[in-house]
């Protein structure tokens, strides 16, 4: 995949929680291609929590849903597919933050850097 393919680059951006609680500003991605078309996201995120100190977190996510090769892959991709991966991905990483305190398979993905 590209620096510059589409997915990568909508994966890539900062956000807020829907409830507008935390932010995960994401200060780097690499998106990693494995057999059998699973796809590695490698986030390196700084979160952000009113009246808390920020946190830099280092965190892996396994995405083993092929049935989003094409857009992965696709430098156009259909724009209701790129949201959905964009909403599934954040999903993903919010539950690991959400989860990482008790869980320790989510515990496992990500490792604190600052």
């Amino acid at each position: 995949m590209t620096a510059h393919a589409p997915a990568e680059q909508a994966l890539a951006r900062s956000y807020t929680t829907g409830d507008g609680t935390v932010r995960f500003d994401i200060v780097a991605l690499s998106v990693d291609r494995l057999p059998q078309g699973h796809t590695l996201l490698s986030y390196q995120v700084r979160v952000q929590r009113q009246g808390l100190p920020d946190e830099g977190w280092a965190v892996t996510l396994p995405w083993e849903d092929t049935s989003f090769t094409d857009v992965f892959d696709s430098p156009a991709p259909d724009p209701e597919r790129l949201r959905q991966l964009v909403h599934l991905a954040r999903a993903l990483l919010e539950e690991w933050w959400d989860t990482k305190g008790h869980n320790r398979q989510s515990a496992q993905l990500g490792r604190r850097i600052s």
